[in-house]
């Protein structure tokens, strides 16, 4: 077995890939690549990568093979390969779906808040994986259920985000989508109601992410980069309402909560992000008229602010442009109108 030269492994935090790249050593005798891969990953079976390299998920020197390949010294081996969500069976569940668009190899919808994307610890049921699940067998009942989840989810949103995420029906479809996420040339537009006056009309954000060290359900930026992964975020102001400002944000990569957590570095924290402190007064007064309304403003959008607004990908079979928008959803609607009220007012009566 050969010496690994050079092992790289970057995750892909809200996107369900991570990749690895491998150099073969120069003393390493000719191997098919299936069975050299098996051998250097820990707990791949032959099946799982061969079923991997059928789907296009491994090139060599740049160049999709098959799993009869054999290595050669200096072969640069790149691998993208699922990273499990935390389960082991996907139960089919009739789950009513927005879907926005489908075909025989993609499936786009349009996510309500309060619905976990994929089943995990404490959420085994109720997720949009579930949906989509009954969704497909019901399409064709002989589809496999262990392909289910790998030739579906691609990347994924925060359970109380909304807004629109594109599944694969088959392995090239997920093959083609899974490569566009990792190599950030998918388009994706967010819009999120933050705390306080955003200074800047637009600006960009660049601080790496990680695991909070304390608190590890969060995650926090390292911006000297010396912990965590690469992060960028582009935002732009929309509309401004004194106390808090309606933002587009534009992510050039995907990590976990990377707009929550890159929107209060700049110290403007979503909107009733609870998990980030954005469900108390942040900006403006503490007297008992103001304080009254935004706590109405909480009942009226009781999650963080943030939706999934636009969605462009290249279509992994026809290579046509696909792009997808969606309306904001009413409780983020009503939560901006009582907000232009508001200022209105406070206007008038200045």
């Amino acid at each position: 077995m050969s010496e690994e030269i050079d092992i790289q492994q970057e995750e892909v935090n809200e996107e369900l890939y991570e990749r690895k790249e491998f150099v073969i050593s120069k003393g390493q005798e000719p191997i098919r690549i299936d069975k050299w891969l098996q051998a250097s990953i820990e707990g791949a079976t032959r099946n799982k990568i061969q079923k991997g390299i059928e789907s296009g998920f491994l090139t060599v020197n740049g160049k999709i093979v098959k799993s009869n390949y054999r290595t050669k010294p200096g072969d640069e081996i790149v691998l993208l390969s699922l990273i499990n969500p935390e389960y082991t069976e996907l139960r089919p569940e009739d789950i009513p779906l927005n879907i926005v668009f489908e075909d025989e190899d993609v499936l786009v919808i349009n996510k309500v808040p309060n619905m976990v994307v994929h089943p995990g610890v404490g959420n085994y049921t109720g997720t949009l994986l579930n949906g989509v699940a009954f969704h497909l067998l019901k399409q064709n009942p002989t589809l496999s259920e262990e392909d289910l989840p790998r030739y579906g989810l691609v990347h994924r949103i925060d359970k109380n985000t909304t807004g629109l995420i594109v599944l694969a029906k088959n392995a090239e479809a997920a093959a083609h989508l899974a490569k566009q996420f990792f190599n950030h040339t998918v388009q994706r537009k967010y819009v999120a109601v933050v705390w306080g006056d955003v200074e800047e009309n637009d600006g960009r954000i660049e601080a790496h992410i990680a695991r909070h060290q304390q608190y590890r359900k969060m995650f926090t930026t390292y911006p000297e980069g010396e912990i965590g992964k690469h992060a960028i975020t582009h935002y732009k102001v929309l509309e401004r309402f004194n106390y808090v400002t309606l933002v587009e944000c534009v992510l050039e990569t995907g990590r976990t909560h990377q707009i929550r957590v890159h929107m209060k570095y700049l110290g403007h924290t979503l909107f009733n992000d609870w998990e980030y402190g954005g469900d108390k007064i942040l900006k403006g007064t503490v007297y008992t008229k103001y304080k009254q309304f935004v706590d109405n403003c909480f009942e009226i959008c009781p999650r963080c602010a943030l939706h999934a607004k636009t969605l462009g990908f290249i279509h992994p079979k026809t290579n046509k442009e696909m792009f997808f928008t969606t309306d904001l959803p009413d409780d983020m609607q009503q939560l901006i109108d009582k907000w232009r009220r508001y200022i209105t007012n406070v206007k008038t009566i200045d």
